[in-house]
This record gives C-alpha cells, structure tokens and sequence, in this order.
C-alpha cells in the first residue's frame, strides 16, 4: 500500500519582518512627501549606541564622539519622546510603539547637521526597530547607487553603521541607577534651596529598586536578544563596560580601530587595496633589518665597515653633543655616500642601535670657473647629504 503524500511544509512568515515592512515603507513614503526624495540624505556613519540603565552611555558618549571626531550632537531617541502618554510609558519602565519611535527618529536624521556623523543613543530596542534599521540601511545603499554618477553623489556617502553596546550585569546596572537618583534629588534640592542652577528630570525608576530590576530585564531580554540579530549585518561592539571609566575608554579605542574596509567605497578600496597596510610591514621589520646588516657585512664588507667608520668618527661626537636633547641635524660632504647603499646602511645601522634616524641627498652649487670677459661664473654641482637622527635625551633635573 502506498503512503500518503506529505502535506508540504507552509513557512510562516516572520510578524517582526511583516510589521516592520509595513511601519518603515508608511514612514519612508512620509519622509518622501515631506522632504522630497533627493534630500533624504542620512548620515554617512551612524553609531547605534545601547545599553541597559546605568550602563554609561551619557558619560562615554563625549569620549566616543572625539574618538570618532564626529561634531554633532547625539541624538537621544528618549529625548524625541516627551509628550505626557510617552512619558507615562517610560515611568512604568515600558518601551513607547514602535512606529513613533522609527518616524520621529529618521526624520531627525536628515537634519543637515548629521550628515558627517552622528551617535543615537537607545535605538534600536525592539526586533521591529532592528528590522527598519536594516530596511533604512538598504533605502541607503539604493540612494547612494542611484545618485553616484551624478553632482548629488557627495551628499549620498556609502552609510556605515556601527552597532554599539555597552554592556553592564545587572547588580551594576541597579546600584549606577539608583545612585544616579539620588546626585539628582540632591542637585535639585540644592537648587530649590538656592536658586542657582537648572533642575535635572526626576525619573521614577530611579528611586525604586524594583522598578530598576525592570528596567534592566527588559533591556536583557528584549533589546539585546533584537541587537545580537544584527551582528550578521553591520559591524557590532560589545564594549564591557562594566570597569573604570579609564579602562571602558580603552575598550572604545579598540573596538572602533579604523577599518578601511567598513568606511571607504568600494571604488575607493579597490584603488588602495594593493598599497600594503602600515601594520604588515611594521610586524616583519625588525627581522628584514637584521637580514639586511648580515648581507652587508656577508657581501658588502668594505663598504660596511668604511659606513661603519664614518658613524664613528664623524657622526658619532656631534651626536654625543646633542645627548640632552635628543636630536641631532647633521650635513655631511662624505662622499661614500655617493653610493646609494652606503646611504641605505647608515640608515639602518643607527635604526639597529636604537636611534631614529632619517636622510636624503642634496646639491649645491660650488663655483667652478669665471668668466673675466662677462663676469659669469660657472657652477658644478656638489651632493649634500642631510641626516636626522633622533633618540631619547636625557632629562635634566632643574631645581626651582
């Protein structure tokens, strides 16, 4: 007897893919009528800052804003929401509708202030959000393919996005939120009783323990869960920022080393890509310079050691007068180094002794013969060789 056939498998569609198509193709159409399509120009490089309550996003925000050399202010998708409904929302330690949040904040973006760069704090926080990120990512790429070959490309960069988060446990994260309520009830009683200064927000949730739990577990568990499905799209740093603030600074730099890759365009990286990067060259130098000073002395010896002699006796006295410093100008007539590789070997044996040393080939002009008739004098042309040695001087104690 043969077996039924199998009812093939129906793949339900995703509701956060569903809803977030139908929320960002409503808001792009908005944002088109509103501005007009040429002017949707977003940012080039934005930085997706999140974390739980307390994790320092306020703090580290400047110190990522230099690191970054980016001029504008951040924009703190909080900040975007205080009617009294929204308000009321966040009091209870919920998160405001997706659609508001996506509409108000990608209209800000077009703000021309923007446009080199610019940090939003607390977005994304739902999978709805991560999902009209990408959805504004593609809208970008669309725009910057469509405009390239025309006078607008400038304002159309390639759009890089950076998912930053910085990360603190929950215990830190209660202790930070409720201290930071109390530095802010003291400030504005300090204010009431004087007068000088500006109140700051009182928020509920950070005075109440339990309530800041909350907030922490609805950070965990719904927007980091949303953020970690875009570590397969964009660039994603997890910063610990759970150390001193000296340390967390340490963790930015290292987590935003530039990448030529993620913010040049492709026709950009192409063209520089076969110039090999400083950090290649750098890791095999020391090894490629004692290679070279046993070719020298293996295949070269007269001239090693007549370069070696002139280091000693010409190079070496003036160098010894600048000791304090730390630099020494040197010109010299020699002319061994009318040969290309003694020049070469000088430069290398002062780099093996520790030195920083640097040189180049001039001419000047000696005059040769004159002319009594017509007064003109004929010149021949003498090499000048230029050194710069650097090395670290010693410190001189100066009493006071």
């Amino acid at each position: 007897m043969s077996q039924p056939a199998k009812t093939p498998e129906i793949a339900h569609p995703d509701p956060a893919v569903e809803n977030a198509q139908l929320i960002f193709r409503e808001v792009w159409t908005s944002l088109e009528a509103t501005f007009g399509h040429q002017n949707l120009r977003f940012p080039k490089e934005i930085i997706w800052l999140n974390g739980a309550p307390g994790s320092g996003k306020g703090t580290n925000t400047p110190f990522i804003l230099r690191e970054r050399s980016i001029t504008a202010q951040p924009v703190v998708t909080s900040e975007l929401l205080n009617t009294p409904e929204a308000q009321a929302i966040k009091d209870a330690g919920n998160l405001i509708s997706d659609p508001v949040v996506v509409r108000l904040l990608f209209a800000k973006l077009l703000d021309a202030h923007y446009l080199n760069g610019v940090i939003v704090d607390g977005f994304p926080r739902t999978r709805v959000q991560c999902e009209c990120l990408k959805l504004l990512y593609q809208k970008m790429f669309e725009l910057r393919k469509e405009f390239v070959a025309t006078p607008l490309a400038q304002h159309f960069p390639q759009p890089v996005f950076r998912i930053t988060v910085l990360y603190v446990e929950e215990r830190e994260s209660v202790e930070r939120q409720l201290k930071r309520g109390r530095q802010i009830i003291a400030h504005n009683q300090r204010v009431r009783d004087t007068g000088a200064g500006e109140p700051l927000e009182e928020r509920a949730t950070d005075t109440n323990e339990e309530a800041c739990r909350k907030r922490y577990r609805i950070f965990k568990e719904q927007a980091l869960e949303a953020l970690q499905s875009l570590k397969k799209t964009f660039h994603y740093h997890l910063i610990n920022a759970q150390a001193e603030l000296a340390k967390v600074e340490q963790n930015i730099i290292k987590e935003f080393q530039y990448q030529s890759s993620l913010e040049l365009d492709d026709e950009t990286l192409d063209l520089l890509n076969h110039i090999p990067l400083a950090n290649d060259i750098v890791i095999n130098a020391r090894q490629n310079l004692v290679r070279r000073l046993d070719g020298y002395q293996r295949d070269h010896a007269a001239l090693f050691q007549q370069v070696i002699y002139v280091i000693e006796h010409e190079f070496m006295p003036v160098i010894t007068l600048h000791a304090i410093s730390g630099r020494a100008e040197i010109v010299n007539e020699n002319p061994v180094f009318a040969q290309p590789m003694a020049l070469t070997m000088l430069l290398d044996v002062f780099n093996e002794r520790g030195y920083f040393a640097v040189g180049h080939t001039e001419t000047k002009d000696i005059p040769a013969r004159l002319d009594l008739t017509t007064g003109e004098i004929t010149c021949r042309k003498k090499p000048v060789y230029r050194f710069s040695i650097r090395f670290q001087g010693s410190v001189i104690r100066r009493g006071t």
